[in-house]
């Protein structure tokens, strides 16, 4: 059974890779039809995938590769250095791009801590002076009183139960005490 269910998640998992593969070679022929420069911050945004997945899979990865490789204007005449200079403009613009992310994420942050903070500036302002004391002492009494409350009424429970069991056992000897009578009640009265 657990055999089963692994093998499910394995072919889940490689049907959506394969997925996310057909999704890349899909943005990658736009690009070379649109004769866009292929970067994978484009890329992972076009095909619906993260950047992680175009670095780490082999087959994303070759396929980017083999992108830049014939995207070039010259592919014979670069040397090197050329190479290397738009993969490390790649990494710097996908740097960059994350750290624009990063900051917005902290500005959105401070900004939701700073009205959190407010809050409870507002919510202490309000308090008056020993408040929080009495508050405490008014709680403790309620929670006692609640108590007592709890135990009266499982009291009144209790005895309410036994009432009924009371009243049924004084119901059923009434019953009987009419059946007895009963032959007394339908008789004939004595002639006078």
């Amino acid at each position: 059974m657990n055999t089963s269910r692994t093998d499910a998640a394995v072919r889940a998992r490689r049907q959506a890779t394969q997925e996310m593969l057909e999704r890349l070679q899909t943005a990658l022929a736009a690009a070379a039809r649109d004769h866009t420069p292929v970067t994978v911050a484009a890329l992972a945004r076009t095909a619906r995938v993260s950047r992680t997945f175009l670095y780490q899979n082999q087959q994303a990865r070759a396929l980017v590769e083999q992108a830049t490789r014939t995207s070039r204007p010259h592919p014979g005449s670069s040397n090197n250095g050329s190479r290397a200079q738009p993969a490390w403009r790649e990494r710097a613009l996908n740097a960059e791009e994350a750290l624009a992310q990063a900051q917005r994420e902290i500005l959105t942050q401070r900004t939701r801590i700073a009205e959190l903070l407010g809050k409870i500036r507002d919510l202490e302002h309000d308090l008056p002076e020993g408040s929080l004391q009495r508050i405490v002492t008014e709680n403790t009494s309620l929670k006692q009183h609640v108590r007592q409350l709890t135990e009266d009424n499982q009291r009144l429970q209790e005895r309410l139960a036994s009432a009924r069991q009371n009243n049924r056992f004084l119901d059923k000897r009434v019953a009987d005490l009419e059946a007895q009578l009963a032959p007394y009640l339908t008789a004939s009265p004595p002639p006078p």
